[in-house]
């Protein structure tokens, strides 16, 4: 079995902030983490090729397996496919975030991204230092117009505990972002 030190390291610090998820799941979360932390891209390839000579595997083995961490289950070869449910990693990604902030001040930003007349993404994000770090997001078509607060406060049900008693939440959002 191929051992890196330093995902063992990252693979603790993945399972203690997410201790939700399965250890093959934990795996492939922290597998995908580090190769864009290191690749300093998200990119699918980017990411499969910095990690195929770490892991000593093919860029193709390597690539179809971070592409089965984000495919349902259904679509994965093989019997007792686990697929991740991000809405369960929300909350303590959120807690991760926050973890290490100085003051008890946050901003959070509501955005509603068109993409082409495909979908509409509504996001979720803490603003930290000139980011907006995505927590949550629904996708939804863009050739609806449903009403979009039940949507929104979905969203927010995820983290009604997260968010430390005395802390200010500043709330942030476009101009454009309405709901009945």
């Amino acid at each position: 079995m191929f051992r890196y030190p330093e995902f063992s390291s990252w693979m603790a610090t993945v399972s203690k902030h997410f201790p939700g998820l399965s250890k093959p799941l934990a795996a492939g979360l922290a597998w995908w983490s580090l190769g864009m932390m290191l690749a300093r891209s998200c990119a699918l390839s980017a990411v499969a090729g910095l990690l195929a000579p770490l892991r000593g595997q093919s860029f193709h083995t390597v690539r179809e397996r971070l592409r089965d961490r984000y495919r349902e289950a259904s679509a994965k070869a093989g019997t007792h496919r686990a697929e991740l449910d991000v809405t369960g990693c929300w909350a303590p990604w959120w807690a991760w975030v926050l973890e290490g902030w100085s003051g008890q001040q946050v901003a959070i930003a509501l955005d509603a991204t068109t993409l082409g007349q495909r979908f509409v993404a509504l996001v979720i994000s803490v603003l930290y230092r000139g980011c907006a770090v995505p927590v949550a997001w629904k996708i939804l078509p863009a050739t609806e117009k449903p009403p979009w607060q039940p949507e929104w406060l979905a969203l927010w049900k995820h983290f009604s505990q997260v968010v430390p008693p005395g802390w200010t939440v500043m709330v942030l959002a476009d101009r454009d972002l309405h709901a009945k």
